[in-house]
């Protein structure tokens, strides 16, 4: 009797332990993996506070039902192999990631974990999907078209400089989103007869005093920004140079024209990291990547700094004023 009752109690704690395990199991907090091109703990930028806000629109509660390792690349490319190797060490149950060197970099190290990509690239043409509707792997997310608006942003940045007679293309050679976009710029400045002059700044240590005065040197009457991780820290630096320096500058970001930047034409950074929280949340809830299509922005932002404009004494056309999104007065 007694050898009963314990077989009993044996079974019955076996029971409880297991029930115990399953209901750990059911709770299991989901972790995401963040890794940032830009920002850092302190101040992590627009893009994380949209992502954030995102998610929380979702039902999401950080610390709570979700969880987020973040890791800021900064610029410092070498960083990049070792942020992603980590993710994939803590088995994050997605990785979300808006840097184009570490989209390559998780695609080659991984694929079995989700990865939702904020892509500056055409993730098709650059190999990161099979096809924006079918991306096939492990691979989803939003393709921003940051690349193929060069074209767009010097024709406005033409109309409102129309004698233009030299262009400046300052960006960073080391990083492969800026390196595409800089040929992407060659091209439409060839296009359109205007002679480019190539502003090349290196990390960490980017030398953009030096890029001016070889601007100053080149006689460029205009400025392009190829926005990338490293650049986009030094926004306001840059701005207050091209003002200094009687540069009109087209950016590729509304960040850069609030930071003293003439002009920008792109993709809203807020729409597109609050559609990155709902790839996260189709994905936790069962969705393979694979089966989910890639999105491309149906909405562009043109923001104008009249500001800029008066310290560049530019008179700014009205038909350009009146086709902008947002004008900074």
């Amino acid at each position: 009797m007694k050898k009963k009752i314990a077989v009993i109690a044996l079974c019955a704690a076996l029971f409880v332990l297991c029930l115990s395990a399953a209901a750990q199991q059911s709770t299991k907090i989901p972790r995401i993996g963040y890794l940032a091109g830009f920002g850092n703990l302190n101040n992590p930028g627009p893009p994380i506070e949209a992502f954030r806000q995102g998610l929380h629109d979702l039902g999401y509660v950080e610390g709570k039902n979700i969880l987020i390792e973040y890791r800021y690349i900064e610029g410092k490319q070498d960083r990049v192999p070792s942020f992603v190797a980590e993710m994939v060490q803590l088995k994050v149950d997605v990785l979300v990631i808006p840097h184009t060197g570490a989209i390559f970099e998780a695609k080659r190290v991984t694929k079995t974990i989700p990865i939702v990509i904020v892509a500056n690239v055409d993730p098709v043409a650059n190999g990161i999907v099979d096809s924006l509707a079918h991306p096939g792997g492990n691979i989803t997310g939003l393709a921003r078209l940051t690349r193929e608006l060069g074209g767009k942003r010097l024709e406005l940045l033409k109309e409102a400089v129309p004698k233009i007679s030299r262009l400046g293309v300052l960006w960073d050679p080391d990083d492969e989103g800026s390196a595409n976009g800089f040929k992407e710029y060659q091209a439409a400045a060839g296009a359109m007869k205007i002679p480019l002059q190539s502003l090349e700044v290196r990390g960490p240590n980017h030398d953009l005093d030096g890029a001016f005065q070889a601007a100053t040197k080149g006689r460029d009457n205009a400025l392009i920004v190829v926005r990338g991780p490293s650049l986009r820290r030094h926004a306001k630096r840059i701005a207050d140079l091209a003002i200094k320096n009687r540069l009109p500058c087209m950016c590729e970001g509304s960040d850069s024209v609030e930071a003293g930047g003439l002009m920008s034409y792109s993709t809203s950074d807020t729409e597109s990291f609050r559609r990155a929280a709902t790839y996260v949340d189709k994905i936790l809830k069962g969705a393979k990547p694979a089966d989910l299509p890639v999105e491309q922005p149906t909405k562009f932002e043109f923001v104008i700094n009249l500001k800029t404009a008066k310290a560049l004494n530019l008179t700014i056309p009205q038909s350009l004023l009146y086709r902008a999104d947002k004008v900074i007065k």
